[in-house]
């Protein structure tokens, strides 16, 4: 069975990770196209513009961010149609997320793993 895992932009790629897609808003700093080895960039489902400023990367506020970030992908549109391509993309192989926050333990890539495997049977 496949999964849906997450991985930094600055790890190194694995033929394990199968289908990467970033799913930061902004392109990751010292990071070549090349270098990065992706399938897809998913952009539209990031956190938004004013929820990424709200946050700050401030883990005293991960707890209220991941409840505004999951109401943003329950609405979004594009939430809908990542979540159905994600389903697609399992079926051939595992999915990583990959991202370029330092602190792994509060990012944005995890609220959006967990939201998938909640979604997904």
């Amino acid at each position: 069975m496949y999964t849906i895992q997450i991985k930094r932009i600055y790890d190194q790629p694995e033929s394990a990770d199968g289908t990467r897609i970033l799913v930061d808003r902004l392109w990751p700093r010292g990071i070549s196209k090349e270098r990065a080895h992706l399938d897809r960039w998913a952009k539209e489902i990031a956190p938004s513009p004013e929820l990424r400023k709200w946050y700050g990367h401030d883990a005293a506020l991960y707890e209220e961010f991941s409840k505004r970030y999951v109401a943003e992908l329950d609405m979004n549109e594009a939430g809908a149609s990542f979540l159905e391509d994600c389903r697609a993309y399992l079926q051939r192989g595992n999915v990583t997320l990959v991202y370029a926050a330092k602190d792994t333990a509060h990012s944005h890539a995890l609220v959006l793993q967990h939201w998938l495997l909640q979604a997904l049977p």
